[in-house]
């Protein structure tokens, strides 16, 4: 009730003509019954046709504004729900899209799917069906109140099977919440087992691991079905009940309405009129009892929906440098992954002057992604400061500094959408030219002079269809569409064969000789080699600093401090 209070407080103009269509749409609901009560009374015992002519051609018109006036409440209250559904749909995605990426990291993709699915559950929940049925609600009272002044006998028995309703409603709304919190659970151990069968098929089957696989969806799918089985026994158990009871109210409103006939206190118009009071009377407690499993899972994606909502964001504002050129400084950082006892590394002091080639080796694990995304912004250390030509980082809008740098993930990841789309969403000011020369620099040029599509061909599934290596020198030429003076490349060489290797070494001379400032985070021997300094993350907790025998002097007046 919490949010469809919320979005009539929203709109008060726009639910009073929801009320006021909801007041003339169940006024001339009265007529039927009217209809009836007449017709028995007047036209049946004195048979004149003129009288029935009138009667049926009122009914027909009070029907025909009726319909009409629900139709015009269905709209209005679509119109009010949509703006909430948009925002909820909007605020989900926008979270996936603007939340910290090292928040985001600590939940499933199972997760995230439900939680981006949550806004789904509370518009169906709250569709405009539904939500007037609540508006129909108050008017179960008029046709009440219409039927006291028939029979009081027959308005007490209505009174009795209303509150067999609601309580049998409220047992079930009680009953439901906890195998719907069950389910979205399992349905989030669903989606990942998925992601396993559809996007890493060849792990599956050339690691064997069908049987595994396939036993853990068997488990999970017994015990979604048996959870999806017993709710929709308990639903189809509480909407048998409800039918039952308006039958069994039917009966008794017939039953005894008959015994007042016979005594001469009730007519058989007022009779058979008294009972379709008593059914409009009843109908919206049973529609709003009927929609109690969708409130219930509207409740629980609710909770989900807002915990969404309250994972920190990145920073929209920040400073913005004027011009930024490629200055980079560690102050005493240190970072620890949640939930780890250790730190990763610690007490990292570190300067280097525009134009300094860098590089960070260590194992697997060590840190190198890790520190990789801490100079992109995409995380925070734990302690000390980063600092970007004196700047705290932290101080920097996200955005601007992205902007600034030349950023090669380890692992390629693309957005579903053409090449070019991956690429000028990046630099959206890029032209064609422009396009062709980051596509040719990368190395990619005969790939894409002999592909249909071009640069209009689609990357699905983060670029899965496409092989490693073209997906690394994809990665490439979107980096280097950035004029960033900051160059930072994670494992560069890693999936990219000799020609491959040898062509990002030009890129990296390129560069160079650009004057940008490189870090390059790798375990290859042939660039290490080329550095004249080395931070050695397999040194533990403190990196070491290390100063290379065989480093090349390309690079001029680089100082480096520790």
């Amino acid at each position: 009730m919490d949010e469809f209070l919320k979005r009539l407080k929203a709109y008060p103009f726009v639910t009073l003509e929801l009320v006021g269509a909801s007041f003339f749409a169940n006024v001339l609901a009265l007529a039927s019954s009217l209809f009836v009560i007449q017709v028995l009374n007047r036209y049946v015992s004195h048979g004149v046709g003129s009288t029935l002519l009138t009667l049926t051609a009122g009914v027909l018109i009070a029907i025909f504004f009726e319909i009409g006036f629900r139709q015009i409440r269905l709209t209005i209250a679509n119109a009010l729900s949509e703006p909430f559904d948009r925002a909820n749909a909007s605020g989900s995605f926008d979270v996936l899209t603007g939340a910290r990426a090292d928040v985001l990291a600590q939940m499933t993709p199972g997760q995230k799917r439900e939680a981006a699915s949550a806004s789904d559950a509370i518009q169906q929940a709250y569709a405009a069906p539904n939500m007037v049925a609540y508006f129909d609600f108050p008017f179960a009272f008029v046709f009440w109140f219409a039927l006291l002044m028939i029979s009081p006998i027959s308005a007490l028995i209505v009174v009795f099977f209303v509150l067999l309703v609601v309580g049998l409603g409220w047992v079930n709304l009680k009953a439901m919440r906890g195998p719907t919190e069950k389910m979205q659970t399992k349905m989030a151990e669903r989606q990942g087992l998925f992601d396993s069968a559809i996007l890493d098929p060849d792990t599956v089957r050339a690691f064997t691991a069908e049987t595994f696989l396939r036993q853990r969806w068997r488990t999970m799918y017994d015990g979604l079905n048996n959870l999806r089985a017993s709710i929709a026994a308990r639903q189809g158990g509480v909407q048998n009940l409800t039918q039952g009871v308006q039958a069994l109210m039917s009966t008794a409103i017939i039953a005894i309405g008959g015994v007042l006939v016979v005594n001469g206190h009730l007519d058989v118009g007022l009779l058979i009129g008294t009972n379709i009071l008593a059914s409009r009377t009843l109908g919206p407690v049973i529609r709003i009892t009927q929609s109690v499993g969708m409130i219930a899972n509207a409740k629980v994606a609710r909770l989900t929906l807002d915990g969404l909502m309250r994972l920190p964001r990145e920073a929209k504002r920040g400073s913005a440098l004027g011009i930024y050129k490629g200055g980079i400084e560690f102050k005493d950082v240190a970072f620890v992954h949640p939930g780890q006892p250790t730190p990763l590394f610690e007490t990292l002091n570190l300067k280097l002057d525009p134009g300094a080639l860098f590089v960070v080796s260590g194992a697997n694990g060590t840190g190198k992604t890790t520190l990789a995304r801490l100079l992109a912004g995409l995380m925070k250390p734990s302690r000390g400061q980063i600092l970007v030509d004196g700047v705290d980082l932290v101080q920097v809008a996200p955005e601007w500094w992205r902007r600034q740098i030349v950023y090669l993930p380890q692992e390629p990841g693309f957005f579903s959408g053409t090449v070019r789309e991956n690429i000028t969403a990046y630099s959206p000011d890029m032209t064609e030219k422009d396009l062709n020369t980051v596509i040719r620099d990368a190395g990619l040029e005969a790939f894409f002079s002999t592909s249909r599509e071009g640069f209009d061909m689609v990357l699905q599934a983060g670029g899965r269809n496409l092989p490693l290596g073209i997906r690394r020198r994809l990665a490439l030429a979107r980096a280097l569409s950035s004029e960033g003076r900051l160059v930072i490349l994670d494992e560069p060489t890693e999936g990219l064969d000799g020609e491959g290797a040898q062509q990002m070494g030009r890129v990296m001379n390129a560069l160079r000789q650009k004057g940008c400032t490189i870090i390059a985070l790798s375990h290859d021997a042939n660039i290490i080699k080329g550095a004249p300094f080395i931070l050695d993350l397999n040194v533990k907790p403190v990196p070491r600093l290390l100063k290379a025998q065989t480093a090349t002097t390309d690079v001029v007046n680089q100082q480096v401090s520790a």
